[in-house]
């Protein structure tokens, strides 16, 4: 099913107004927005084995595509990047405004392995010292993509005294297709993809890897309109014992910890569907479940991580010094203890 999804785009159409409900059933199923890559996988066996209703919709340009549907209500839950989504929070509220959405879960608990490519033909560049300088592809402004281009300039030293300009210049080229054809024809130098869906355009000769960077941070976040969430205060009085989600994002939650653990229990299901279904071989599939670890509840942030993405992404110019971190946090792993 995610091979024809795989090729989609997001559509206008898809914007709708939700009315929110006491209860799920009678409310239209929320729209997951998800990367239809190899980390997807839970989210089909939540769909195939345990009665996920939500319709997901692929965004194979990444997570700032997805900050963009959510602001227009195109979706109502998005699965992306931890960096990805705390340069959009912390930019919104540099300029005053509601970002629209706020991080309610932990997907994938590993850091992401970023590789370094460049075209196959271009001789120039062969090691990483090689990029100062030159030009970087990146799906969209405010992706991961474009903000690991930060980091691998603070972790080289090549920020310079003003570190709100990019490190770089900079090509928005929108998609994995695109990013690997221009780093072959010149229009970019280099970009930064995860590592396993990069592998087999190095094993046919596509594209060539000339280094790689790791996330200071576990990898995946889940994000939810704040439409979805009760205010603050509904946790006193009368509600104090009512979790802060609304009972649609709980129960899509539910289901996603069961796709979760589903994932865990049947590896050779999952290798068969990377393999088959997506765009990577059995070996490749293989290697991957050795590297990555999910999260076995998805409810809650660690409030620790968000604060060391904003520091390192303050260090690399990406967000303004005053960023409140509670802000950006829906829900927090210790609060989410409770409703365990």
């Amino acid at each position: 099913m995610l091979r024809t999804l795989r090729l989609s785009r997001p559509l206008r159409n898809r914007t709708r107004v939700r009315t929110m409900s006491t209860t799920s059933s009678s409310s239209p199923p929320l729209r997951i927005g998800f990367v239809p890559e190899h980390f997807s996988t839970p989210l089909e066996f939540a769909k195939k084995h345990y009665d996920l209703r939500s319709p997901l919709l692929p965004f194979p340009s990444g997570t700032g595509a997805m900050v963009t549907a959510l602001q227009t209500n195109e979706i109502d839950i998005a699965i992306g990047l931890t960096e990805g989504w705390i340069s959009a929070l912390g930019k919104a509220q540099s300029a005053s405004r509601d970002a629209g959405f706020k991080i309610v879960g932990t997907y994938v608990e590993t850091p992401l392995c970023w590789a370094i490519s460049t075209g196959s033909n271009r001789s120039e560049s062969n090691s990483v010292a090689d990029l100062r300088g030159k030009k970087v592809g990146v799906s969209r402004i405010g992706s991961g993509s474009y903000v690991m281009s930060f980091v691998l300039a603070d972790q080289q030293g090549w920020l310079g005294p003003n570190s709100e300009d990019s490190p770089f210049p900079v090509e928005v080229l929108n998609t994995f297709k695109s990013l690997r054809e221009g780093v072959s024809d010149g229009t970019a130098d280099f970009f930064m993809w995860e590592h396993f869906t990069s592998k087999r355009y190095y094993d046919n000769g596509e594209i060539k890897r000339i280094g790689e960077i790791y996330t200071p941070w576990s990898s995946w976040k889940i994000v939810a309109a704040n439409v979805l969430l009760h205010p603050h205060n509904w946790a006193s009085g009368p509600n104090a014992s009512r979790p802060p989600f609304k009972e649609e994002l709980e129960d899509v939650l539910r289901k996603i910890n069961k796709g979760v653990k589903h994932f865990e229990e049947n590896q050779e299901e999952a290798i068969r569907y990377i393999s088959t279904k997506l765009d990577y071989s059995e070996e490749d599939a293989r290697e991957w479940l050795k590297t990555v670890r999910f999260a076995h509840d998805v409810r809650g942030v660690d409030r620790s991580v968000v604060e060391k993405t904003v520091k390192v992404l303050q260090k690399a110019g990406v967000l303004d010094p005053k960023i409140d971190e509670g802000q950006m946090i829906g829900l927090t792993r210790s609060e989410a203890m409770k409703w365990i």
